[in-house]
């Protein structure tokens, strides 16, 4: 009798990960079932009851294949964990799974539960022909391996400044969510360029990896005049504060006197929450690599606008290439045609009906003698809601078709002011992919951690996101001319978009 079953889906993701992934397609497949297992048990709120059951197109699996229940050790990895396994899922969920038939079932139950959570994080944060081993090294082991960066760092930092020629004064310090802030005074303004020039050394002296860099910013903003600059210096993994989603709500339900189109992608370095209106920026690149955090953004985007918005104020056109993204959101009655547009000749076809959509649009306003949808809906002369366009891997649609660009560079031209607004997400910055019609078009951007300072400079047009810390660390730029801002994402899962739908379903949460 099976204990754990799994979905088509789920059973699609073992086998890319083991064919594409650890390059072992003959392997025993618990090597992914545990990988997942590990990855759902750094969330920390528990997965939802779906995960239940069985689906058409899945396997089963027995305890023996997963945990090596009464199994002992040979040579393709079977060894009874039983125990410990049962020992995490006790503490996880503050639960005895130990004593009882309905403790084993619980057990079995949320086992289950973790383990296709697991497999759906993978195949949400990891695509075939990235890097599996980077991923899994970013996802399950970076923290543990970074060298501690000691609370005190004071007299380091000015030791650090002193080696690299620098001489100053700390006059306060700032602790955030994930870094604190040391207010810097310098004694020569023309210092200035050495402590800039010189991050990174001061970063290896505080014992810092070559990742995690340290950023600056100026505290009296007159650039190189600056003589008091703010030096931000990454905490170790093991202190930061993670944002839950139910912060997102509350922002989004509790603040009224905003645009219409505000969202809050997460909080500032010193914990306080960041907002900016999408239709002032009026479209908006999200970049980053696998693992940055850069779907989770999405995510916060997307839920900022639904908590608030009902359907005659917005719709959706949602286009997701990777067909695993966005599926969540088909169900909202603000998303146009109550589907998730993964076919890449639909797409083509909504991208179209846009244009359209915005010459109507044009029309209508200068019937109406307005300048721009915004005061024609404050007037009382048009009733049309906004439209936000939603591409989740811009790379992936391009790739299978180049026409795509031409209406997105049309909408991103000319539909500011009919209110429609574009986000375009890609984990491939490169000059292919956001070109310089559609980047000259789209000022607004968020850059998620990159490798390099080339990628940094595609989205923001200069180097900095390459020394992000992952895992939603951001840097923010909403529309041009604004200052590049360091923001941390709100920890979107599964369970914020379940709940924030019960909103239109009229149930209790």
């Amino acid at each position: 009798m099976a204990d754990i079953y799994t979905d088509a889906e789920d059973e699609r993701t073992i086998v890319e990960v083991l064919l594409h992934g650890l390059g072992t397609p003959r392997a025993p497949k618990l090597r992914v079932l545990r990988i997942a297992l590990a990855r759902s048990l750094q969330i920390p709120t528990p997965p939802a009851n779906e995960l239940d059951g069985s689906s058409l197109g899945g396997s089963e699996y027995a305890l023996e294949r997963i945990t090596g229940a009464g199994q002992s050790a040979d040579e393709e990895g079977r060894r009874d964990y039983d125990l410990a396994v049962r020992a995490m899922l006790s503490i996880y969920h503050g639960e005895d799974m130990f004593h009882g038939e309905e403790s084993d079932r619980r057990y079995r139950r949320c086992l289950q539960r973790h383990i296709r959570r697991g497999l759906q994080e993978i195949r949400t944060t990891w695509r075939p022909g990235h890097d599996f081993h980077g991923f899994l090294y970013h996802e399950l082991f970076a923290a543990a391996t970074t060298k501690p960066v000691r609370f005190d760092l004071a007299q380091e930092i000015i030791a650090g400044l002193r080696e690299i020629g620098v001489s100053a004064q700390i006059r306060g310090v700032e602790n955030g969510p994930r870094i604190s802030r040391y207010r810097v005074y310098l004694d020569d303004v023309n210092h200035y360029d050495k402590v800039k020039r010189g991050l990174d050394k001061l970063g290896l002296h505080l014992g810092l990896s070559t990742r995690q860099g340290i950023l600056l910013q100026e505290d009296d903003g007159r650039g190189r005049e600056a003589r008091v600059l703010a030096l931000d210096v990454p905490r170790p993994a093991e202190s930061w504060h993670t944002i839950p989603g139910a912060r997102l709500r509350e922002w989004a339900t509790e603040n009224r006197d905003v645009p219409t189109l505000t969202v809050w992608p997460g909080v500032d370095v010193l914990g306080e929450p960041i907002h900016f209106d999408v239709a002032a920026s009026p479209h908006l690149l999200v970049g980053g690599t696998t693992g940055s955090g850069k779907s989770v953004c999405l995510h916060a985007l997307l839920l900022s606008l639904l908590w608030r918005l009902e359907p005659t104020d917005l719709q959706l056109t949602l286009i997701d290439p990777k067909r695993v993204e966005l599926a969540q959101y088909a169900p909202f009655p603000q998303v146009t045609g109550g589907q998730v547009i993964e076919d890449v000749g639909d797409a083509l076809e909504a991208l179209q009906d846009l244009v359209d959509e915005m010459e109507r649009r044009t029309l209508l306003l200068r019937q109406q003698e307005v300048a721009n949808l915004a005061e024609g809906r404050a007037q009382g002369r048009i009733e049309l809601p906004y439209v936000v366009v939603v591409v989740e891997e811009l790379a992936d649609l391009l790739f299978q078709s180049r026409e795509a660009e031409a209406p997105l560079v049309r909408l991103t031209q000319k539909a500011r002011a009919v209110g429609i607004h574009l986000i375009l997400a890609t984990q491939r910055p490169d000059s292919e992919t956001f070109s310089g019609l559609l980047r000259s078009n789209v000022p607004g951007r968020i850059a998620l951690s990159v490798r390099t300072g080339a990628e940094s400079r595609i989205i923001l047009d200069e180097t900095g996101a390459e020394k992000l810390l992952g895992a939603g660390d951001m840097l923010l730029r909403p529309q041009a001319g604004a200052g590049t801002r360091r923001a941390h994402g709100v920890r979107v899962g599964s369970d914020d978009i379940r709940l924030c739908l019960q909103r239109f379903r009229g149930n209790r949460p």
